[in-house]
């Protein structure tokens, strides 16, 4: 990696969508020329896991997740925990889902998807690994069962693509959980948005493009990837004060205590 570049993570994107996948390698070039050296690829569909796995598998830079996204619980044979426990046998499984809520399109499926989300949420109990959220005008259900969980027993998680309000990520921040920048941080009429992160601390936010969705300017309304997490950081690094390179090393570092199965090895003494 090039000194001069920033030392950077793209959390969540989904290059296996038909929008990517036909360029794996490319984007992945393209990634780290710009100074993205690790991605997480989140498979949101059983039937899919074994393709996600293996683009882990052949690609030191990548590593996966998998769940039941909200939106198509309704449509999927109901997710075991032990299916869940099973799949973060394997090394480069690092996080458990993106599971979540999303009633904006999908709220006449809420119970299926709140059963979903409190079974996802007891895999990340069993497995010690982080839950990944997906949270669409839910708020107040969201907060009330990720609370439910923690009473249980604790467990960590990240607030994935956070664009919710105010209240759910004080709640979040709270319980101990992290929240994720996406290009949308990075709209021009992401104002309020961008003065919750303000807020929050910074060892708590991890950056994210959610590939191919929501890139950031310059290329807002176009496919997204990996390698345009850079914009998404040069665009917030000043609301912290920080350098690019200094805010790509706070959220990069706390990548790594989110996803130890993908931090960068410790260097030597």
């Amino acid at each position: 990696m090039s000194p001069t570049l920033p030392d950077l993570v793209d959390s969540h994107c989904h290059l296996d969508f038909p929008d990517l996948i036909d360029e794996t390698e490319a984007i992945i070039a393209r990634a780290k020329a710009a100074g993205v050296n690790r991605m997480v690829t989140i498979c949101t569909r059983m039937k899919n896991e074994p393709k996600v796995r293996a683009m882990a598998e052949i690609h030191p830079e990548v590593f996966y997740a998998a769940g039941i996204h909200p939106m198509s619980a309704h449509e999927e044979p109901p997710i075991t925990v032990e299916k869940l426990v099973a799949f973060a046998r394997h090394p480069k499984f690092v996080g458990i889902g993106e599971t979540g809520l999303d009633y904006h399109y999908t709220a006449e499926t809420k119970a299926i998807q709140q059963t979903s989300l409190r079974l996802h949420i007891e895999a990340a109990q069993e497995t010690g690994l982080p839950l990944i959220i997906h949270a669409r005008d839910a708020d107040e259900d969201m907060e009330a069962i990720l609370a439910e969980g923690m009473r249980r027993k604790s467990y960590t998680c990240v607030m994935h693509c956070f664009s919710s309000g105010p209240r759910l990520a004080e709640a979040t921040l709270e319980m101990g959980f992290m929240l994720s920048i996406s290009g949308i941080a990075a709209f021009p009429k992401s104002q309020a948005l961008r003065d919750i992160f303000a807020k929050a601390p910074l060892d708590r936010l991890i950056l994210e493009t959610d590939s191919p969705y929501l890139a950031p300017p310059p290329f807002r309304g176009k496919r997204n990837e990996p390698a345009y997490v850079a914009h998404t950081a040069r665009a917030l690094a000043p609301l912290f004060g920080l350098s690019l390179e200094d805010f790509a090393a706070r959220t990069t570092e706390n990548f790594d205590r989110l996803f130890p199965r993908a931090a960068r090895p410790a260097r030597a003494a």
